[in-house]
């Protein structure tokens, strides 16, 4: 009795030091996100744009249209990447599972370029287009899994067949519009360059309403991961709550994606490490993906703009060769992102 509430009280403390580690992790990104890129600004630019209005100078305006929004963005997008991730390893029990992997992002991805074609650039419609394409996706794979009783590496397995048949579909589109071509390769990639407040306004309200939900469900997620036998001897709907998760974690990747393009392996990496050091707990976990993970996009999106300045390369560039050898090092180390930790 002594040594579990003994190991309860470390584990509380270890979980307060990450949440320290982690919004000191997060203010640094930040910092650096506002303050480099091809044009270095200054705390006194910064504090000038609040008090002398946005278009008061040259820094101001870069600060307030270029900046801010950009930097908001990245910050979102890493949260809701990072849980969504969590969510979806936790409902289909397998470490590899990721919005970017078993298609999630790829059906976000087909419903934009869809969108894209019909003339609609963002707003409302286009991060519910977004979400309506990544639910699709997720939908497929969890109810293939299901009809055909396959194992959690073949659900890896349909999960990246969805993805080539979507992005075959997404260009094929683009064939045939090639004006949405235009914007396709960095869309593919990932990048905040386009974005602005009228379309980020709409996905962060998505966001943050969505993760605040998932916060306070963390005990049904917990219960969910015990086993579908164990969950419904608990009492629980485990099917109406599988794909409550799932919905809410497409949601959190369609916006996303709406954002940013289809931004890679934030959804493997972040909750991956995270789990390493926190434990499984979803009451700590998601809270710690959401901090970890938008830290680290932005951060990363910070790297991209300004490790080859003057010049400017994707962020998704810079999680590809992050997230590719870290996805073969779990696979080969999990046989197949079961294994225990």
């Amino acid at each position: 009795m002594k040594n579990s509430a003994k190991y309860c009280s470390k584990q509380i403390s270890k979980i307060k030091r990450l949440y320290a580690a982690g919004f000191l992790f997060l203010l640094f990104a930040v910092a650096a996100g506002l303050l480099l890129g091809s044009t270095t600004l200054s705390l006194a630019e910064i504090r000038r744009a609040f008090t002398d209005g946005f278009d008061a100078s040259a820094g101001t305006r870069i600060f307030a249209y270029v900046r801010l929004p950009r930097t908001a963005a990245t910050l979102l997008c890493g949260a809701a990447l990072a849980v969504s991730g969590a969510v979806i390893q936790a409902v289909f029990a397998n470490r590899l599972a990721s919005p970017s992997i078993i298609g999630v992002n790829a059906g976000a991805g087909l419903a934009v370029t869809l969108c894209t074609a019909l003339g609609i650039y963002g707003g409302w419609r286009l991060s519910a287009f977004a979400f309506l394409g990544a639910f699709g996706a997720v939908a497929l794979v969890s109810l293939g899994a299901r009809k055909w009783g396959a194992s959690r590496g073949t659900v890896i397995l349909i999960g990246v067949a969805l993805n080539s048949l979507l992005g075959a579909v997404s260009d094929t589109i683009v064939t045939f519009c090639p004006d949405v071509g235009v914007m396709r390769s960095d869309f593919k990639i990932g990048e905040f360059t386009a974005v602005t407040y009228p379309k980020l306004l709409p996905a962060a309200v998505l966001i943050f309403l969505t993760v605040v939900v998932l916060l306070t469900m963390t005990n049904e997620l917990e219960v969910l991961t015990l086993g579908e036998d164990t969950a419904k001897g608990l009492g629980m709907n485990t099917s109406l709550l599988r794909t409550l998760f799932l919905l809410l974690a497409a949601l959190l990747a369609g916006c996303a994606v709406s954002l940013a393009g289809l931004l890679s392996f934030v959804g493997l990496i972040v909750p991956h490490a995270v789990r390493r050091l926190a434990g499984s707990k979803a009451s700590a976990l998601l809270g710690l993906c959401a901090l970890y993970g938008a830290a680290f996009v932005c951060l990363c999106d910070t790297i991209a703009r300004t490790a080859f300045a003057p010049y400017e390369i994707p962020v998704g560039i810079i999680m590809a060769f992050l997230g590719a050898p870290f996805f073969v090092f779990i696979l080969i180390r999990g046989k197949g992102g079961h294994a225990r930790d």
